[in-house]
């Protein structure tokens, strides 16, 4: 990876950290900035400025690197919160660029600051699942049911709060691909908000491969978008949370 040049002295402490980590992000996956820009459908250009902070990086930028390089993005999301608060520095003279750089804080409101989104994210992270990887509370409620043939055994089905499904991926003898005998769909478009047996597949053949949607519920929620996105990544095809024929043929095979 090229040197990163120096960031200013008079830069906002929160936008310090946030892109130094970013940049440790980015370097640790190895990517270039061409190979980041690809990924996550944001310019060069645009990743030039938040990576040498003249720009303070919008959330779908946080989002989008954090996604790429297999990592959390809360912690660069609320130091991008602190800087966007910072109070700005007054505006630049005549024929210059205006810097993204804010004046000190107080240490003691930082202190506060800081101590405050902790404990907000803490309660929150004990209200909507107590492990890594749970479905948010809401992300399925309002699923739209798939149409498609009624499972032979189970029947129609029909998305339950708490209720999941066992999976046993076995590959068939016939045609040699994985199935964890909730449908036989190889080509089948599932995405955000949709609900049905073939996401139940889906789900099962993601654990399989490693890339745990959390739970087997049926229901495509954040949890299983997420999982979705990192298979692609790492089957290097298109990284769109779409389950379409390229994903499956990735699931199956």
């Amino acid at each position: 990876m090229a040197r990163w040049k120096g960031l200013s002295e008079s830069l906002d402490p929160h936008l310090r950290q946030l892109v130094v980590l970013l940049r440790e992000h980015k370097d640790h996956k190895g990517l270039s900035i061409a190979a980041l820009a690809a990924r996550t459908g944001i310019g060069k250009s645009s990743w030039d400025r938040y990576l040498n902070g003249r720009v303070l990086p919008p959330e779908e930028a946080v989002e989008g690197l954090a996604r790429v390089c297999d990592t959390e993005a809360a912690p660069l999301l609320e130091l991008r919160e602190l800087a966007a608060a910072a109070p700005a520095p007054d505006g630049p003279s005549e024929g210059e660029s205006a810097p993204v750089s804010r004046p000190p804080v107080p240490w003691l409101a930082m202190l506060l600051s800081s101590v405050t989104t902790a404990l907000v994210m803490l309660l929150g992270l004990l209200l909507v699942a107590p492990w890594e990887g749970a479905t948010k509370a809401g992300d399925n409620a309002e699923s739209t049911p798939l149409p498609g043939p009624v499972h032979p055994s189970l029947g129609v089905f029909t998305y339950k709060a708490g209720t999941t499904y066992e999976c046993q991926v076995a590959r068939d003898t016939e045609d040699k691909l994985l199935y964890a005998g909730y449908s036989r769909t190889r080509s089948e478009q599932l995405q955000r908000d949709v609900s049905g047996w073939s996401v139940v597949e889906a789900q099962c053949l993601l654990e399989h491969r490693g890339f745990s949607a959390g739970s087997v519920d049926g229901a495509f929620g954040n949890n299983t978008d997420r999982a979705v996105r990192r298979l692609q990544d790492a089957a290097k095809i298109a990284v769109d949370g779409i389950a379409g024929p390229d994903t499956w043929k990735v699931l199956r095979k």
